[in-house]
């Protein structure tokens, strides 16, 4: 399905932004998430929404959240996708193929995008030339939408080339980048094979010469529920580190594996006590951090004794 409507001609300073927002199984919060990017205030983006095989009632959410939108929304396009499950990195490869914008911004089903997003990432990808992906600050909310505790930190811009931003196993989550198409582009798009799309994206964009960059504004209300491969920690270990190993001759290879291996070993001391082990056996001394001994103090004084 594909509806457009008249827009007057847009400035080289507000080029056309494409939105992909993939879709499998969110019927509970697709609605909401569609209708955020909907109210977005950039005044030239379109709409690529990907159903990938939903087998709840997803597709008719969405649709029933796109209709009327040429009425209450400033976007010049919609489509709408629908294909067989092949998984997000699949979906978003479909929406690519469909984006026409100069800029991507990519957004998962279940969040809510935070008011003046486009402009904001948009303004700065403008005046940032040597940036190819910039990304934001994701503040938690429920499953009803309601905000969760945080913790006020002082951010600033903080800006990563390819080799700090793989010391670092930097991701930029889907639902906070906005990426420069022609770089997506440039470096094949998404690989199917490989589940965790932000993080190989977010490397691939870095590893053709572009910064990454990440805003220490609010751009995401991101939903915590149990769902998703965030959720996955197990998942989110193999397909993380079928990422890292592509790069496995980079001098940060090391750095981003050990970052990779104590991001997962935050779940793992909680609910996984084998694999926990096994991820501080890993871990090179000259690797130790205090995130990482955070954890191990976890693992050793407050993890449940029978080991």
């Amino acid at each position: 399905m594909t509806e457009t409507k008249e827009v007057e001609t847009m400035t080289p300073s507000n080029p056309l932004v494409s939105v992909i927002v993939p879709c499998y199984n969110y019927a509970d919060y697709v609605g909401e998430a569609l209708a955020s990017v909907l109210a977005q205030d950039y005044p030239n983006f379109e709409l690529v929404v990907v159903d990938d095989g939903s087998t709840d009632d997803s597709a008719e959410r969405i649709t029933a959240a796109l209709d009327g939108w040429q009425r209450s929304s400033g976007a010049s396009r919609v489509e709408f996708l629908q294909q067989t499950n092949q998984g997000v990195s699949a979906a978003l490869n479909a929406g690519l193929a469909f984006a026409r914008g100069e800029y991507v911004a990519t957004f998962d089903a279940d969040d809510v995008m935070a008011p003046g997003r486009l402009r904001l990432q948009v303004g700065y990808l403008q005046a940032h030339p040597e940036v190819g992906c910039v990304g934001g600050i994701a503040v938690r909310i429920d499953q009803q939408g309601e905000l969760l505790p945080k913790k006020d930190k002082k951010r600033a811009v903080r800006r990563f080339d390819f080799t700090q931003a793989l010391a670092q196993s930097l991701v930029v989550g889907g639902n906070l980048a906005v990426y420069r198409r022609d770089a997506m582009l440039a470096v094949g798009g998404y690989d199917p094979s490989i589940r965790v799309q932000d993080f190989q994206m977010t490397l691939k964009i870095a590893k053709a010469g572009y910064f990454i960059t990440i805003l220490p504004d609010v751009v995401t209300f991101y939903r915590k529920h149990g769902v998703g491969l965030s959720s996955n920690y197990l998942d989110e270990y193999r397909y993380g580190l079928q990422v890292l190993d592509i790069y496995a001759n980079h001098a940060g290879y090391q750095s981003g594996k050990a970052r990779l291996l104590t991001r997962i070993l935050g779940p793992a001391v909680i609910h996984n006590k084998r694999l926990a082990w096994r991820l501080i056996r890993q871990m090179p001394l000259k690797e130790w951090d205090r995130r990482f001994l955070k954890r191990l103090r976890y693992f050793f004084f407050k993890f449940p004794s029978s080991r």
